[in-house]
Formats: C-alpha cells, sequence, structure tokens
C-alpha cells in the first residue's frame, strides 16, 4: 500500500518566487532565508517521494468570489502556473497522480468530508514556491519537478474558514486514504502557507514571533491541542493571513503518531523574519 513518510511544511510568499526567478538569492536581505531551506533541498534529493500531497491556499487564481470551496483537490494530469498579473512564474508545469487523487477524493468523500473536485486549474504561488524552495530552480536542460504533485486547495481567503480542529481531522482521513491505496508508493505530504503576517489595514506588517514559535512547538509536541486553538486567535495574534498555519494542521494530521504509531522525527526547523514584511517558517517530520 501508499505510505506517508514526511510531512514537510513551510510558508509561500510570493516575493521568494520573485527572488530565486530573478536571480536575487544571493543578494544580503535574500541570503540567510534561502540557507534555511539548504538543507531541506538535499534532504529532499535524498528522500525523494513518488507522490506530493500538497496543501496550499488560491489566491483567487484558480477561483474567484463568484466561487470559493472550502477544500478542493486537483484530480487532473497537470496544471500549469498560473499568470498571477505579472506572467507566470518560470517553473515547469506540474504533474499530477490523477489515479491517486481520484482515491483520494473517493476515500475522503466516504469519511463525511466535502470535497470539490477540480479536473482543470493553474495552479498559483502558493504551490510552486514551496516546491522551489524544497527542489531548486531546474535547469533548462532537465526542466521538469521531481515528482507528481496533487494540489489540494483550501479556503483560508474568504470568511467562513475551516477551523483547526476541522483540518487536522481533513488530514487523519487524507492519511487513511492514501494509506488503502492498492499501490507501493512514498508519499510526501506538505502544508504550506503562514506564519506570521498581515498585508493590509492598521496591523499591515505585524510579525509576532512569539506566536510563531509557539505554533511550531506545539505542532510538533501536541498537535490535538494547537487544533483546539480557536481561528480569531489566529487573526488577533498572527494577523489576518495567519489564518494560513491551518493549512499546516491538515498535514500534521497525517502524520502517524496520530494514529497509535511513535512521534514523527525533527529533521529541520527553520523561522526567518523578514521575507518581503512576512515570517517565514519551515518544518520537516520524518514518520517513524
Amino acid at each position: 500500500m501508499a505510505k506517508i513518510t514526511a510531512g514537510v511544511f513551510t510558508s509561500h510568499v510570493p516575493a521568494i518566487g520573485a527572488a530565486m526567478d530573478m536571480g536575487k538569492t544571493g543578494e544580503p536581505y535574500w541570503q540567510p532565508l534561502f540557507r534555511g531551506y539548504d538543507y531541506s533541498k538535499q534532504w529532499m534529493k535524498d528522500n525523494k517521494p513518488d507522490v506530493i500531497f500538497l496543501v496550499f491556499n488560491d489566491h483567487a487564481t484558480a477561483f474567484s468570489l463568484d466561487m470559493i470551496p472550502t477544500f478542493a483537490i486537483g484530480t487532473a494530469e497537470s496544471y500549469q502556473p498560473a499568470d498571477e498579473g505579472w506572467g507566470p512564474r518560470p517553473v515547469p508545469v506540474v504533474q499530477g497522480h490523477a489515479d491517486l487523487a481520484a482515491h483520494i477524493a473517493q476515500s475522503v468523500i466516504q469519511q463525511d468530508f466535502d470535497l470539490t473536485i477540480v479536473n482543470k486549474m493553474d495552479v498559483d504561488h502558493g504551490l510552486t514556491v514551496p516546491l522551489s524552495l524544497m527542489c531548486g530552480q531546474p535547469p533548462p536542460s532537465d526542466f521538469h519537478w521531481p515528482c507528481p504533485v496533487i494540489p489540494f486547495a483550501v479556503n483560508v481567503v474568504q470568511y467562513p474558514v475551516p477551523s483547526g480542529q476541522r483540518c487536522l481531522n481533513l488530514g487523519k482521513a487524507i492519511r487513511k486514504a492514501i494509506e488503502s491505496y492498492d499501490e507501493d508508493l512514498n508519499v510526501q505530504i506538505w502544508g504550506t502557507g503562514g506564519m506570521s503576517h498581515q498585508l493590509q489595514g492598521p496591523r499591515a506588517g505585524l510579525i509576532n514571533k512569539e506566536f510563531d514559535g509557539a505554533f511550531m512547538d506545539l505542532l510538533i509536541s501536541d498537535p490535538e491541542a494547537q487544533a483546539a486553538v480557536p481561528h480569531i486567535d489566529y487573526v488577533r495574534e498572527a494577523g489576518s493571513e495567519g489564518i494560513e498555519l491551518v493549512m499546516w494542521l491538515i498535514a500534521r494530521g497525517a502524520m502517524s503518531d496520530l494514529n497509535g504509531g511513535p512521534a514523527p522525527t525533527v529533521k529541520h526547523r527553520f523561522y526567518h523574519v523578514p521575507a518581503s514584511n512576512t515570517a517565514v517558517g519551515h518544518l520537516i517530520l520524518e514518520n517513524n
């Protein structure tokens, strides 16, 4: 059967993608941030998965205010990088895994989670920036991502948004779905978005290092306690866009310790501010 071997958690700041695309990673402002992913890129080479299940939020690219699914799973064969207003990022087309995605949709819906099935969509920086951070920029001679990706979009843009508890429980359902797939696949689940940041209003530029650190501590050691934190606490303490952190709980919910297994091993932890007025957090947890 398929198995989840690791959880990867990372912010997906659009300016990070722009810095990579424009060759600015060595500049003094950006250098400390990208150094924090040096370990991760090597880890990714050493632990290449067969499939990545990537939890992210769309930024009014695939979806608009006309239609806002709470949870949407991509079931297509491939996904084009989105044009977010200044042209698509110069990154490879994202190849999907339609069979596994369809299986997950069937299983999770039968576990009483309502998913929107998406057979065609473009994917924006919420998905491509984490791939760039973990995999680097593929050279023209080998212009593809290292494995197929199943996009899983969560509405954390327009209220009402899902609770942390709902997200953790959904992660448990996704783990059950993946482990019931009748093929020997190594699957990683990635939770992206966050950390503390606010992009508008009187609190624009808000960063709360204490909240971010406490969130990462609980995510590792007591995800059930973190899942019980109400959504308004994220908004008050981590800014209006800090609510994106509930997506990390989906990935955490899929780890084996929440199904009676041992606690995961923390392989890497990184935190940095600022990155375009945003806090950046990153974790790699391996299932044991």
